[in-house]
């Protein structure tokens, strides 16, 4: 590879690359031997050139035998402010904490992403575990076993040792877990009975920050869905009030399963579009089911539906169907 060191680079160093054919973060990644993400990150912050004009895209193509200029940034503070924010606490123990997280709040700093989060809050009223990696490129992560997307709420659990991080972790991972979310499919809904997905999800090969059925490094997803109300929109398609249960745990799981059905959650403007009676995609983790990880009986957690996707289903014309906390429930 021309005029290139393959070991890592230091921070805050400036570099002249020779650039190989393909797209510039892939590129560049390979280059300097950071994260693809890092990389774009540093595209998208200015501190890239090429045959020295600033360049924003990461996706600009490159012919090869251009030259890479690239600033690269000192590495962030890796300490995070705790900060005095109000939370919906579920269950709280001296090993974990459960909360009934907001949609508009991110789960754990990342790069760009440094107040306002779950972690933030969480550091306001307690220390949190520093386990292996809970400060790495994907963000400052202390406690954090699962997560849920910046605009989904209801329950997220949290460990407050490392011991109870791993044990809930290998809960996670070996599939020990029962969620349940509440969602609004704002497409052509079509089945009558619970619907089984089994179908993969990886990294869509063009738009990266987006996941696919199929797609790059693709991994084993399975979802059911039990329809609990249905309602035609008047235009010749069928809204559905639906039970989301994920078998597995992977990124925008829901969202990319119920789009593939051609039902894309109401709201949900990446994966389907935006709404004008709910700000967020309509999608909340409603239920979940866990062995604790020091005594190893079942907790049952459950966070109520938000008034924002109750009032949406009413808005488009639903009608709510009986208790639905119940019906929404754990049972299949």
């Amino acid at each position: 590879m021309p005029g290139v060191n393959a070991s890592p680079v230091p921070s805050s160093s400036s570099l002249h690359l020779e650039a190989t054919p393909g797209r510039l973060d892939a590129v560049l990644a390979v280059l300097t031997d950071h994260s693809r993400s890092q990389v774009a990150g540093w595209i998208a912050g200015g501190h890239v050139q090429v045959d020295g004009g600033a360049v924003l895209k990461s996706s600009l193509k490159l012919r090869g035998g251009e030259t890479l200029t690239v600033q690269v940034p000192p590495p962030a503070e890796a300490g995070v402010e705790a900060e005095q924010m109000p939370l919906d606490v579920l269950f709280e123990d001296d090993t974990l904490i459960a909360v009934n997280k907001p949609p508009g709040m991110v789960t754990h700093p990342a790069p760009g992403v440094r107040s306002g989060t779950l972690v933030n809050a969480l550091l306001g009223r307690m220390e949190l575990p520093r386990q292996l990696d809970f400060d790495g490129e994907g963000g400052y992560r202390p406690g954090i076993v699962h997560r849920l997307d910046k605009d989904t709420s209801g329950v997220i659990v949290v460990a407050k040792t490392v011991e109870a991080h791993a044990r809930l972790a290998a809960a996670f991972k070996d599939r020990d877990t029962r969620k349940s979310y509440l969602a609004i499919a704002a497409g052509s809904w079509k089945a009558a009975g619970p619907l089984q997905v089994d179908a993969p999800v990886g990294r869509h090969p063009v738009q990266r920050q987006r996941m696919t059925v199929g797609g790059a490094n693709a991994r084993d997803a399975q979802t059911l869905f039990t329809p609990l109300a249905a309602h035609p929109d008047g235009h010749g398609r069928t809204l559905a009030l639906v039970r989301a249960q994920p078998r597995t745990g992977r990124t925008h799981q829901l969202r990319v399963h119920l789009a593939h059905l051609g039902s894309p959650i109401l709201g949900d403007a990446v994966y389907g579009r935006a709404s004008e009676v709910i700000s967020r995609q309509a999608l909340h983790a409603q239920f979940l089911e866990l062995p604790h990880p020091m005594t190893g009986e079942t907790l049952r957690l459950h966070a109520p539906v938000p008034d924002d996707l109750l009032g949406a289903w009413v808005a488009l014309g639903g009608a709510l169907p009986g208790d639905l906390e119940e019906l929404a429930g754990m049972r299949t």
